[in-house]
């Protein structure tokens, strides 16, 4: 699952709770298996939280070798390799994350 926080990031949160090793893989680092490996959470749960410009990004997560779609994500779109989950980043997050950091600079 996808959710966009307070200061325009997106954390990626996965359920795999017998995995040894999970990574996001998708547009954002050029489909590399091995570049953006999640955080174990513990009890299951994997995270990773990356800071994204706007626009539409197709991505997946790869547990132990195996593929996985996000259906929770704001879309899929069937590929020839299988299904991606399809991410929006609003310009809306942008503008507002450099908003914050704009007042955070003033503040200081």
């Amino acid at each position: 699952m996808t959710s966009m926080m307070q200061d325009g990031a997106v954390e990626f949160k996965f359920f795999r709770p017998n995995a040894a090793s999970v990574a996001l893989v998708g547009e954002f680092n050029g489909w590399k298996n091995d570049d953006m490996p999640m955080e174990n959470l513990g009890d299951g749960w994997w995270s990773m939280t990356l800071d994204l410009s706007p626009g539409e990004y197709r991505f997946r997560y790869l547990a132990d070798g195996h593929w996985h779609t996000d259906y929770a994500a704001n879309g899929v779109e069937k590929s020839k390799w299988g299904w991606n989950s399809i991410l929006v980043v609003p310009k809306q997050a942008a503008v507002e994350s450099d908003e914050q950091e704009t007042r955070m600079k003033v503040a200081a």
